[in-house]
């Protein structure tokens, strides 16, 4: 039986849902996928329901990416939204991208009770080499090697929503030698959520 299920039956009224947020190439996605993995939560990823429109659309350019960006993080809240009472979500996203009062209205619109974040936080240099390591791995449409110094400014200001309890990961300190200790996070985020039903 799954977790959004089972959490239905035992009696919780809402919906509930984890941000994994960081800007692009912070480690975020891997992370999300890691953690439904381990917790059975649906993931739903900006990039993953951008993507199939840039394999299909020709000449995308920046303005036009940033639309299917912003369309693509309707739908995310719209899945949410239908979703019955009891659900829980991980939604992996870039949420700076758009301001906070966005978020805090479809999060409204779509009947979330509780939030958490983890914060994946990266170093202006050590982001602007994941960024380059990957040019080659990503569709046309998307952002290339010319946003790596705004990207950098970027990973100096960057802040998390902060709208419920937040986890703060260096991602600066994960490689394939130091993974995310997965298990951990997992715990703080079910006694964050239990410590919000109090």
């Amino acid at each position: 039986m799954s977790e959004n299920r089972s959490a239905s039956r035992n009696g919780f009224a809402g919906k509930r849902v984890v941000l994994v947020n960081g800007i692009p190439a912070s480690g975020k996605s891997r992370l999300a996928v890691e953690l439904s993995e381990h917790s059975g939560w649906l993931q739903l990823s900006l990039d993953g329901i951008k993507n199939p429109f840039l394999q299909r659309l020709q000449n995308v350019d920046r303005p036009f990416n940033r639309v299917l960006g912003q369309a693509s993080y309707q739908v995310i809240w719209d899945i949410v939204a239908s979703a019955p009472q009891g659900s829980t979500f991980i939604v992996d996203a870039w949420f700076g991208f758009q301001p906070k009062d966005v978020l805090q209205a479809y999060l409204q619109q779509a009947g979330v009770t509780q939030v958490v974040e983890i914060w994946c936080k990266i170093d202006a240099q050590r982001v602007a080499d994941r960024f380059s390591s990957r040019l080659g791995e990503r569709l046309p449409g998307h952002v290339g090697a010319e946003y790596i110094p705004e990207l950098k400014i970027l990973a100096g200001n960057a802040q998390p929503m902060a709208l419920g309890p937040v986890y703060s990961l260096d991602q600066n300190n994960v490689d394939e030698n130091r993974p995310v200790n997965i298990v951990v996070i997992h715990e703080w985020i079910m006694n964050s959520f239990h410590t919000q039903t109090q």
